[in-house]
């Protein structure tokens, strides 16, 4: 075991642990047994650390300093932070980040597990024992120039965009697997339905067609907030402010997060407002809960037109995922479409969580950036797969049943409608009421008065 100290006590770790003191202690005080810190947001973290180091280095480079180590080693640090930083991203001491994605302080501990990771792995790299913090420092060293109120809410950035590019891309394909079935299901003409009710001829595809609308509409905005997400307050410190010395830094970190981010991002042009505001956050949450309405009202209309199948409305047919029951055999359930519906709960409750938390920001900080992150990815990784699997499994999977399409329709006097032009509303009512709602009376009806009254 190693002894770490701070001005709270003394506490034992044991020797090879990558974590320190402080992530310790904030395992301690936050242990709800939740889940951990998402990972992406960790990865995003590091690739921070990774590119604020190769900043201070280009910066002592350009100052003159000696590239093998002058100034106390600065530079010889910076290299193995530099590789500490690539390890991480490469999936090393995953198990080491240890503190539970719900914490307070605003992400300040998950900052400080970060920083203790990558400077005890960056001494191992210099062949030094984990602990060694007169050497490589997780704050005056891993963290040097940054804060936990500008790498976080820039991690969570970096995070969000990798998925949004995911999710959006998801939903193209998912609208394409949508304007296919509209193509294929063109010609199969069904009954519309309004409140549950029987209402005009439609098409199988007319309907398909609709769905892909709202999913492309999705897609279009999810693909748009993008731009919002770009801007950073990196090099901003604690509340947004930046002197002199760091602006120069902010340039270099932001230029080197640029290239290891793959990102288009920008320095904002008022960083205390992205330290201070979340409302970006809440605008990406409300687009992602639009997204799990459109998927739920999707879902559950799937689960009516294959409901039955002798005793529902039977219009398609869900491919059989699994059994559906555990006493009635033959039982299949519409399982897929019954998952998208929870997955937008989900969301829509995490919605209702990211605006909350961003509401509850003070003055220059919002304390519950911990959970705005955790709500957010979460979301964003539901939908990235629940898309995935809604196109797979159930859009692509489905087929028509042409002949109950054509049953129910026969069976309905939705044509009743098309009459009204020419014998008004109020007739044709009438009409329907006389022949007991009998669709082939209606039809021989209805031909007859508009023969009668209208002979051209």
């Amino acid at each position: 075991m190693r002894k770490e100290q701070d001005e709270l006590g003394e506490r034992e770790l044991p020797d090879e642990a990558l974590y320190g003191l402080q992530s310790l202690r904030a395992e301690e005080n936050f242990s709800l047994a939740y889940r951990k810190t998402n990972l992406r947001l960790i990865r995003a973290m590091v690739t921070i650390k990774k590119a604020a180091a190769l900043a201070y280095g280009k910066i002592a480079e350009s100052d003159g300093q000696d590239p093998d180590g002058a100034k106390n080693g600065r530079t010889e640090k910076s290299r193995a932070i530099v590789e500490a930083c690539d390890r991480v991203l490469a999936g090393e001491a995953e198990d080491a980040f240890i503190v539970d994605a719900l914490q307070g302080g605003a992400g300040t501990s998950t900052n400080m597990n970060v920083n203790e990771v990558i400077a005890n792995l960056a001494l191992k790299i210099l062949g030094k024992a984990p602990g060694a913090y007169d050497i490589v420092h997780p704050l005056d060293d891993v963290n040097r120039g940054q804060s936990t109120n500008d790498v976080y809410p820039t991690a969570l950035r970096i995070a969000a965009i990798e998925l949004l590019r995911d999710l959006s891309d998801g939903c193209a394909k998912l609208q394409e697997a949508l304007q296919k079935r509209e193509n294929e299901f063109a010609d199969i003409k069904k009954l519309g339905r309004t409140e549950l009710q029987d209402a005009v001829p439609i098409t199988l595809g007319a309907e398909f067609g609709a769905y892909a609308q709202a999913i492309g509409r999705d897609r279009w905005r999810l693909y748009k907030i993008e731009e919002r997400l770009r801007q950073v307050n990196l090099g901003g410190a604690a509340v947004g402010l930046s002197d002199k010395l760091t602006k120069r830094y902010r340039f270099e970190v932001i230029e080197k997060l640029r290239e290891l981010s793959g990102m288009g991002l920008a320095a904002a042009e008022y960083p205390m407002d992205l330290t201070q505001n979340n409302d970006v956050f809440v605008e990406v949450s409300g687009l992602l809960k639009s997204l799990g309405v459109n998927l739920t009202k999707i879902a559950n209309d799937l689960r009516l037109l294959s409901s039955g199948p002798h005793g529902g409305l039977g219009e398609i047919r869900l491919a059989p995922m699994q059994k559906g029951s555990t006493i009635m055999p033959g039982k299949v359930n519409p399982v897929i479409p019954e998952m998208i519906i929870q997955v937008g709960i989900k969301v829509a409750a995490n919605d209702f969580a990211v605006t909350a938390a961003a509401a509850r920001g003070e003055l220059e900080l919002n304390a519950f950036s911990p959970i705005i992150a955790d709500a957010l990815l979460e979301s964003l990784s539901l939908l990235c797969r629940a898309v995935f699997l809604f196109r797979t499994r159930c859009v692509e999977t489905l087929s028509p049943n042409r002949e109950r399409c054509a049953e129910l329709l026969a069976r309905s006097y939705a044509f009743a409608a098309s009459y009204g032009e020419k014998l008004g509303y109020d007739r044709v009512s009438a009409i329907i009421a006389e022949n007991g709602g009998d669709p082939e009376k209606i039809q021989k009806a209805l031909d007859a008065e508009c023969t009668k009254y209208h002979p051209s």
